[in-house]
């Protein structure tokens, strides 16, 4: 048996997450069950994070163990491909690993962007891949509102309820808004994050930008430790799990 690491993008609109459940089709039981067929045994796979529904990625990792010693790297990623089609998933990258590599517990840093289309115009292109804002958003102020979480903070406020971490203590590496065009992407990397803690600090991050907070009510809110004050729950169109680093 050996272990192989994966690098893999996907779309996630027809999707439940990342996690394989019981009420409709997830990425990872796509991939296992596309493994399972090609080993001709089950196949179980672990992430190094998961994405909710209609979240994209274009540098999920995953690993799994099989018991054909023989595959080669490329032949195996063409051969996944060939097996996933049609759906929107598609091995990036494939290694041999150490049997140590544990995707998920061996990551350093995650990194997510996501995207706003700020323009009145409606996506044509992107759509299910940005949230469209119509009202103008000060970039300036958002970024300026974005310095006020980085370190290590206990992030309650932008926690989900039903989060299962152990603690909502986490270090934001980096957070950044920048400006392309009509797109306003914001950066984010931490060691992990919770659940729905992107999506909510981009939301909050939307009141600082057309005006309703000023930027420094993000320290405020965090501060607060209170849920009820974070702003909204930015959609899952537009986050993209964009890469997770490793020693």
């Amino acid at each position: 048996m050996a272990r192989f690491k994966f690098t893999l993008e996907y779309d996630g609109a027809p999707y439940v997450g990342w996690q394989r459940q019981a009420n409709g089709a997830s990425v990872q039981g796509v991939i296992e069950n596309t493994l399972s067929l090609l080993e001709g045994q089950p196949v179980a796979i672990q992430g190094a994070g998961r994405t909710d529904a209609g979240v994209h990625a274009t540098g999920q990792v995953f690993h799994a163990d099989l018991t054909r010693r023989d595959w080669q790297p490329d032949r195996l990623r063409e051969a996944i491909n060939a097996n996933m089609r049609p759906h929107p998933i598609a091995v990036l990258s494939i290694e041999i690993v150490p049997e140590t590599f544990e995707a998920r517990f061996s990551a350093i840093r995650r990194r997510y962007v996501y995207r706003l289309l700020n323009r009145r115009a409606p996506p044509t292109h992107s759509v299910g891949q940005v949230w469209h804002v119509k009202r103008a958003l000060d970039v300036a102020a958002m970024d300026t509102g974005a310095k006020h979480l980085l370190g290590k903070h206990d992030f309650t406020t932008f926690r989900a309820a039903e989060c299962q971490a152990a603690s909502p203590i986490r270090t934001m590496e980096r957070l950044d808004v920048i400006k392309l065009g009509d797109i306003i992407e914001i950066h984010a990397a931490a060691r992990s994050f919770l659940h729905h803690q992107v999506r909510s600090i981009v939301g909050s991050l939307e009141h600082v930008g057309s005006g309703k907070w000023q930027p420094d009510m993000i320290a405020t809110i965090l501060e607060a430790k209170d849920r009820s004050r974070c702003g909204m729950v930015a959609p899952p169109d537009g986050l993209f799990l964009v890469g997770v680093d490793y020693e």
